[in-house]
């Protein structure tokens, strides 16, 4: 993480703000300001003397100067590295357990080590947001993005969607009288980062960190004996059988995600570095954008071409960079734009409408997809509907998350191409 703040403020993009900032609204509102400009924010003095990092992960551009690829070429690649490694996987050589780490510099006691914000004044309290959680049960590792509440000093609500990997461990330990340990850790690597947000099979995350550094992932064991990676602050501690009202959260459309009943954290001990630096992702914003939806983008592109010669993906920002993706292809017969919405729609339950177009379109530009539509579009011949479908809860148009998702296939008939 500290890798990362050195590199966007080496390239201009990092605004600095010296002053004292309150962790409640208003370094939200600052971050906000900040990210129209493109830009990350970091913060010298939160609450007193607290170092926070906001919008870090600031869009495609960033990430991809990570891999050493242009913006537009950073779905393929992405694609490609997880074929790679899905082939070639072994999570044993790809995790190196080392017995010090910067992370246990200072210990602490409870959650007042971190300047948790508060982001808007609908929430329904301070949130940890760039929070990768680290569970292990019956031998088998999870790491996972989990939003959590703050609920006292030791203890925090976590938001587990159903049937995903924690879920299931969870409700699993539970069942069988014991409770989860856990760990979770802020400022990791962006590397880590994005590992913990693609779904990959359960126990694989590790893995996945190590295929996208290129070496081995050091990870150390907390007290509790969960194995984490080296970062700014980790928190150990148990998932309990214990329940607690979490929410509104201001969710990833910029509509507020309703209030459950969530597993209670129970906080043992805090690990963090020296002055350390607390990563914070404003809600909506084009960081939690990122990361949340162009994991999927590689997943969809080698979904897609196992059906047609795809040449890009891309999740569109005006679909919060999670609902709407344009699908390009090289089509080499007619039916395949159709079969390559069916399998976008496969590779991402969550994904409502997808665009399928000629090599010919740019598929970051939405004039050009708009020229698409617009040209070579028989709207009773080319649009795909699925009804009643399990889409993604937080489109606020879905009924509980049923809806009905769309394709559009904006392919030139083959005749007609000289």
């Amino acid at each position: 993480m500290r890798h990362l703040k050195e590199r966007l403020a080496r390239a201009g993009r990092l605004v600095e703000i010296e002053r004292e900032v309150s962790s409640k609204y208003e370094a939200a509102e600052i971050c906000a300001e900040v990210e129209r400009e493109g830009k990350a924010v970091f913060f010298h003095a939160v609450d007193g003397s607290h170092r926070v990092l906001m919008n870090a992960l600031c869009g495609r551009e960033v990430v991809a100067e990570l891999f050493n690829v242009k913006p537009q070429e950073l779905t393929p690649f992405l694609a490609s590295l997880l074929r790679r490694f899905s082939a070639s996987c072994s999570v044993e050589d790809a995790v190196k357990i080392v017995e010090h780490s910067p992370t246990k510099e200072v210990v602490a006691s409870d959650l007042g080590a971190l300047p948790i914000l508060t982001h808007f004044k609908g929430d329904g309290g301070a949130y940890i947001t760039a929070g990768v959680l680290v569970a292990e049960h019956e031998g088998t590792v999870n790491a996972s993005f989990h939003r959590m509440m703050l609920l006292d000093s030791n203890r925090l609500a976590v938001r587990v969607v159903p049937s995903r990997h924690l879920f299931r461990m969870h409700r699993d330990a539970i069942e069988h009288g014991s409770e989860l340990k856990v760990g979770v850790v802020i400022g990791a690597s962006p590397f880590f980062l994005l590992s913990a947000a693609t779904r990959v099979p359960l126990g694989f995350e590790f893995a996945l960190a190590s295929a996208l550094q290129g070496k081995p992932l050091e990870v150390f064991k907390l007290k509790n004996g969960i194995a984490v990676p080296h970062a700014e602050f980790a928190i150990e501690g148990v998932l309990t059988a214990e329940r607690a009202r979490e929410g509104p959260f201001k969710d990833i459309t910029g509509h507020y995600d309703k209030v459950r009943e969530e597993p209670v954290l129970e906080v043992t001990r805090i690990y963090h570095r020296k002055e350390p630096i607390y990563h914070a992702i404003l809600p909506a914003s084009i960081e939690h954008k990122t990361l949340m939806g162009l994991p999927y983008e590689p997943l969809i592109f080698n979904a897609v071409e196992n059906v047609a010669a795809v040449k890009n993906v891309v999740l569109t920002e005006g679909g919060c960079c999670y609902l709407h993706a344009v699908v390009q292809i090289e089509k080499t017969a007619e039916g395949e734009a159709k079969n390559a919405i069916l399998a976008a729609f496969a590779a991402h339950q969550s994904l409502k409408s997808v665009v399928v177009v000629d090599a010919d379109i740019n598929p970051f530009d939405a004039s050009s997809v708009e020229y698409a539509i617009a040209t070579r579009v028989r709207w009773d011949e080319d649009v795909v509907f699925v009804r009643n479908a399990r889409g993604s809860t937080l489109d606020p148009s879905s009924d509980d998350g049923i809806l009905t998702k769309f394709g559009i296939d904006a392919t030139a008939p083959l005749k007609l191409k000289r």
